[in-house]
Formats: structure tokens, C-alpha cells, sequence
């Protein structure tokens, strides 16, 4: 099992934090360089408890296909995604929010993952995925903390 834990500061509320990490408009923006689309389930809009998404993007040179259902959900504190059919052995992706001041958030990732093929997808995880992976929710994640910054509304 592989864990990633990424920490970002948002200098806007926690409602709006929680609520743009949820947003498959925004994903399919903010995941561009992959060319990522919500191909079944919830398609657009908010995702909430016990809806799935099917989410086709290219990576490492094909298109894969990746379903998720959101299994926890507490606004705006967290949500949990996890992994109904895919590539991976299993995938668990935790988001956590918490206030730290008048209209800041610190928004947390936690990435469990196991990869399939035994001695083989540890040697990849370990040469390639994870790096992959870690810089896919970093790149994701400044998007996020981009536009809500740069969209902020004076005086609200």
C-alpha cells in the first residue's frame, strides 16, 4: 500500500474550498494536460454521498478508465472517493478541509493505493506512479487554489 499525503493552503472559506474539489466541471478543467472526462455517472456539477463517476483520461500514452463512488461525505468538512473499477488493486482518496482562519483553508489529500501485478507494480509505483500521482494532485490542487484566489470577491 502507498500513501501520498499533500497539504494546501487556500486563502478563501472552507465552503468554497470543499466545494470546487468536488466539481467535475473543475476537475475536467484543472486535469486538461490528461485530457480527463466524465464519461458515466455523475457527469457535471456537484458530486455528493454514494454517487459514482467514471472518469476516461490519457496516461502514460492511452486512454484509462477509472470509477469512483464518493463513500463518505461530511460538508464541508471531508469527503472520500474510492475506487470501483479501475487499474489499481484498490484506491481510497481522502479530502479533508479545516478553517484555520477568517476565510482560510487548509485542504489535505490522502491517497491510498495498492497496484496490481505482485513485484511488478511495486517497481513501477516505486520508479514511476507515485512521482505521477503526487504531481497530478499537486498540479490539481493549485488550480483549485488559483482560481479561488483569483476569483475572490472583494467586500464578501
Amino acid at each position: 500500500m502507498t500513501t501520498i499525503k499533500l497539504k494546501t493552503y487556500i486563502k478563501a472559506p472552507i465552503e468554497d474550498v470543499f466545494n470546487l474539489s468536488r466539481n467535475i466541471d473543475f476537475h475536467v478543467i484543472s486535469a486538461k494536460q490528461t485530457n480527463e472526462k466524465a464519461i458515466s455517472g455523475r457527469t457535471c456539477g456537484l458530486i455528493g454521498l454514494n454517487e459514482t463517476v467514471t472518469w476516461k483520461g490519457k496516461h502514460f500514452g492511452m486512454y484509462l478508465t477509472h470509477q469512483s463512488k464518493i463513500t463518505s461525505f461530511v460538508s464541508p468538512i471531508s469527503f472520500t472517493d474510492e475506487m470501483i473499477e479501475g487499474n489499481f488493486k484498490s484506491f481510497k482518496h481522502q479530502h479533508i478541509f479545516r478553517g484555520t482562519s477568517f476565510s482560510k483553508t487548509e485542504m489535505l489529500d490522502i491517497l491510498e493505493y495498492e497496484t496490481p501485478f505482485r513485484i511488478l507494480g511495486k517497481i513501477f509505483d516505486r520508479l514511476i506512479l507515485k512521482r505521477y500521482l503526487t504531481r497530478f494532485l499537486t498540479l490539481r490542487n493549485q488550480s483549485i487554489k488559483l482560481h479561488l484566489e483569483k476569483h475572490k470577491c472583494i467586500g464578501s
